[in-house]
């Protein structure tokens, strides 16, 4: 099963983070992520951590979110956990903008439509089961593209995304 994480950030924890970027990956390393990286309010400040991964299931994605370093050192103030069928679609694209949006109410998931160009990645965010759409999210090369692919969604948020990983 595919899930959508992300660690929003505490404020003042990037010093916090930067230390523990070494534990971040090697925990990292031991998952089959799909999709990942560092989110942005400037140049120099984290607002949190995008993982798309692959674990066998919802209790495994709970264990996955929580017993990441960081969030055990106290340096994210929230987690966005959602089952997703998350789409690659175009690996070029290395930065850009996270978007994230929900639906006003719960739709049963049927599919969704085909995504806009220039994203790196997309998925519906999904209830536990699968069954129920809640929103939607996308890593865009633009904050454009990123939100132009939540159709039907109210965004919610939009941060600056870099791809991650070890370099």
């Amino acid at each position: 099963m595919q899930f959508f994480c992300y660690h929003r950030d505490r404020t003042g924890s990037t010093p916090l983070r930067a230390d523990l970027v070494e534990e971040h990956w090697s925990y990292m390393d031991r998952f089959e992520l799909i999709a990942r990286g560092p989110t942005f309010l400037d140049e120099d400040t984290l607002t949190g951590s995008v993982h798309v991964v692959e674990v066998p299931d919802v209790a495994a994605a709970r264990a996955f979110v929580f017993d990441e370093p960081s969030y055990q050192a106290g340096a994210y103030r929230d987690v966005l956990l959602r089952r997703t069928a998350w789409q690659v679609l175009d690996m070029s694209v290395t930065g850009g903008c996270l978007a994230i949006g929900f639906l006003d109410r719960p739709a049963p998931y049927d599919d969704l439509p085909a995504p806009p160009r220039d994203l790196a990645g997309f998925g519906p965010l999904l209830s536990d089961d699968g069954a129920m759409l809640l929103g939607a999210a996308a890593l865009g090369a633009t904050e454009e593209a990123a939100r132009g692919a939540l159709v039907g969604c109210a965004v919610a948020e939009t941060h600056r995304w870099e791809r991650g990983g070890r370099r």
